[in-house]
Formats: structure tokens, C-alpha cells, sequence
């Protein structure tokens, strides 16, 4: 099978190798189970192997096989609760191979081909759409922080200490501020930044590929903040938190704490370092 270069990372463990292994398998099995026309993959899929797909009625669809990590568990969970509204539909769902199939956003334009602010507007209108109230089975943000929390000293130290420990210290000071203190809980996505919100017929944007947990709205927008998608320096980073603060009636203060510690929360994985994640946290810090 012809992977995209995205998944090229999961043939470094014994887990990727695992699902790489089943992957044939399982897609054969969703194909016949619910009766699909497949296209080749999506090359731009890095936690999951996506294809394009047609349904028997004609429908277009896309078929999702998900590496198993735990950020994206309820992918399928968060789907169903907004059922349709700012988001994708789920069409079918088959937990045992994480498998998920789901509406396909046509013509599926992403939101970073289009200016900064007017994607910004976009958002603002998108958002409060997805704050819906949520529970169990999504993970709470106060319960996630708690692992950064724990784990970034570790990360840290075995990735060659790649930042300052003064970023390290503040990050950490803020996440535990910010996870005792929070408003409302409604659905969140922690990963919902410009490429993955895609213009669609049945709404102007539509949600795709949510990590959600429930948490306070102002977490919501951190993705958007930080992503470089919309634009990577100090003043922009800066423009998307004044905007989406402002017109979102959120607190920017905890919008800014919660983007420097999340951010910094991902900007190692498996020892990998990704340098602009580092350098949003030192302009949002340096302002401070």
C-alpha cells in the first residue's frame, strides 16, 4: 500500500509498525462493509490514512482509518454531538478499527487559501456553533493538562533541553493556574487550526479531524492563535489573539496562557522539536 508521506513517521515504533501491519486488512474490510468506491489516498493525512470515497446512493464521502493515539479517541463521539452543525457529518463509525466515515467537504478548500482576517471572520462565526455542553466520554481539559504537566519536564530533558527553563517554568505555572480556574465546559478541539476547516456546500466552513475534551471556551481558540497557517511572526500571532479574544468575548489573558502552555506542551514529540512552536511561546511571553 502507497502511504502519504505524512504517515511516514508511524514506521518508526513498534505500535506504527503494528497498525501499518493491519491496515490492508482493515481498509479491505471497510470497503466491503459499507459497500465503498475508493480513491487514492489524501497526501496531506499525518494521523490517519484518508480516502476519498463513494457511496452506493452517490454520496461522497471519506474513509478515515485513525492511528490509535488517545488525542483523537472520540474523534467520532465529537462528530456525533455536533451532528453536522460547524462540523462534518459522521456517517458510520466501526470502533474496533478505528475507522470512521464521514461527509466529504466539497470543494474542501482550506480555510489558510484565504486572507488572515477574513478567515478569522469565518471563525468567529464557526465557533460558538461548536461549544456545545459536553461530558463524559471526552476527557476533561483540566484532566489533559495534568499529563503536560507531568510529562514536559521528561520530554524536556530527554529531547537535550532544546529551550530555556524559564519558558519551561511559566508554561507549567500557567497551565496549573489555568486548569484549577476555568468557566463553562462545552466542547473543545485542541486541534482545530486553518487546515482543518475546509469550505464545504452544505455550510461556508465545516470542522474536520477534531482532538476534543471538554474545557473553557477560551482554549478553544488556541490552535488558531499559534498556527502558522495564517501567518508566523509576532504580529500576526498577536493580530489572531486580539481578534479572536475581542469578538469571541473571551479573556485574552487566559487565551494568552492557555496558547503558551499548550503550545509549549507540543512542541516535542518523541523527542522531535518543532522550533516554531518555541518561537510562538517566546513572543507571547515577551509581551507579557
Amino acid at each position: 500500500m502507497e502511504l502519504p508521506e505524512g504517515l511516514d513517521w508511524v514506521r518508526g515504533s513498534p505500535a506504527g509498525q503494528g497498525w501499518l501491519a493491519t491496515l490492508p486488512t482493515w481498509l479491505a474490510e471497510c470497503t466491503e462493509r459499507w459497500s465503498l468506491r475508493l480513491g487514492p489516498p489524501f497526501r496531506y493525512a499525518y494521523a490517519s490514512l484518508a480516502l476519498p470515497a463513494d457511496l452506493p446512493d452517490g454520496r461522497a464521502a471519506v474513509l478515515k482509518l485513525q492511528y490509535p493515539d488517545g488525542e483523537s479517541q472520540h474523534e467520532a463521539d465529537a462528530l456525533a454531538h455536533w451532528d453536522g452543525v460547524g462540523a462534518i457529518r459522521l456517517l458510520a463509525h466501526d470502533p474496533q478499527r478505528r475507522a470512521l466515515l464521514v461527509e466529504r467537504c466539497q470543494p474542501g478548500t482550506p480555510l489558510h487559501e484565504i486572507p488572515m482576517d477574513r478567515a478569522l471572520d469565518a471563525v468567529i462565526d464557526l465557533l460558538p456553533r461548536l461549544w456545545r455542553p459536553a461530558g463524559a466520554p471526552f476527557t476533561p481539559l483540566a484532566e489533559e493538562a495534568a499529563g503536560w504537566i507531568d510529562r514536559m519536564p521528561r520530554k524536556w530533558e530527554r529531547a537535550g533541553r532544546p529551550y530555556e527553563r524559564r519558558l519551561l517554568d511559566e508554561a507549567l505555572a500557567l497551565l496549573d493556574g489555568l486548569a484549577s480556574s476555568q468557566g463553562e465546559q462545552v466542547l473543545v478541539n485542541q486541534d482545530l487550526h486553518a487546515g482543518n476547516v475546509l469550505a464545504a456546500d452544505r455550510e461556508p466552513w465545516l470542522a474536520i479531524d477534531p482532538k476534543p475534551l471538554t474545557g473553557e471556551r477560551e482554549f478553544s481558540v488556541v490552535p488558531m492563535v499559534r498556527g502558522r497557517e495564517l501567518g508566523h511572526s509576532p504580529a500576526a500571532v498577536r493580530h489572531r489573539l486580539d481578534r479572536l479574544s475581542t469578538e469571541l468575548g473571551l479573556d485574552r489573558e487566559r487565551v494568552r496562557g492557555w496558547t503558551i502552555g499548550h503550545t509549549l506542551a507540543w512542541s516535542i514529540a518523541d523527542e522531535v522539536v518543532f522550533p516554531h512552536q518555541i518561537e510562538v511561546v517566546h513572543w507571547l511571553l515577551d509581551e507579557g
